[in-house]
């Protein structure tokens, strides 16, 4: 009972800020990170202030903060982002010079897509992502990839845990998003339309390791109205083809070896 009193660490503190850019939901200002770290203002303001003097965290001049060029460093050398951006990165660009629409690359980490590399041109229809973000996986083309071949267990405790609204058509009932991931399973492919991003739709499909596991999505964001999934598909389904190869050649770092590590 002691240790669950006990007051949060300072370390505990900063984590718990850092935290709180975990959505990739935008820029917070100083109330809403503490709000989403569970912090007094007065000792965000302090410890947000450190964050920012170290260049962990940047101060925008509208008031809102975002990610430090040095956190972004650091970050950029976990084994979800080198190895597999690297392989990743010839084959995305390909891809974008063969659509010209938005090429994005995704992982499964804490229940999230996390977005570990994007590709966007001029005439891309904008989207939220951003690389590092980590977004909803049942509203994603590519969280719905990775929600689908997900082990079971792991499927069941997100969809569970409740399935959040972002627009008008983003899937909430349980048993629907059930069915649309056996699509998905079934097709090999996932498709979303206007469910994360009003205008967006996306086209994704599984990345392979050695072991045949998913060790990534591939996806295509492109305009609601003129997203064709018979022009989309066959070439990332071709970009994901040879990725995989990749993938399974050279990089260690996905499901399969997590597992063997007792990960």
């Amino acid at each position: 009972m002691a240790d669950r009193a006990r007051p949060p660490s300072v370390a505990g503190k900063v984590m718990a800020i850092l935290d709180a850019f975990a959505t990739g939901a935008g820029r917070p200002n100083l109330s809403e990170i503490c709000r989403r770290a569970g912090l007094p203002l007065a000792t965000g303001h302090r410890l947000v202030g450190e964050l920012v003097a170290g260049g962990f965290l940047e101060r925008v001049p509208d008031g809102t903060y975002r990610i430090g060029t040095r956190l972004w460093r650091i970050g950029s050398q976990a084994p979800a982002v080198t190895g597999l951006r690297e392989l990743a990165l010839p084959h995305m660009e390909d891809l974008y010079e063969a659509t010209h629409d938005n090429v994005q690359l995704a992982v499964l980490r804490d229940g999230r897509a996390l977005f570990v590399e994007r590709l966007r041109g001029t005439r891309s229809v904008p989207v939220l992502t951003q690389v590092g973000a980590a977004l909803p996986l049942h509203a994603t083309g590519a969280g719905k990839v990775l929600l689908a071949f997900a082990p079971e267990p792991v499927r069941e405790r997100i969809i569970e845990e409740g399935l959040a609204r972002h627009s008008a058509r983003t899937i909430t009932d349980p048993d629907e998003l059930r069915r649309s991931l056996e699509r998905v399973r079934r097709t090999g492919h996932a498709v979303t339309r206007d469910e994360m991003t009003l205008g967006a739709a996306s086209v994704a499909v599984p990345v392979h390791d050695a072991d045949g596991a998913v060790a990534a999505a591939l996806s295509l964001v492109a305009r609601s109205r003129s997203a064709d999934v018979r022009r989309l598909l066959p070439p990332l389904t071709t970009a994901a083809r040879a990725l995989s190869r990749d993938v399974a050649a050279h990089w260690r770092g996905g499901p399969s070896a997590q597992r063997n590590a007792g990960a």
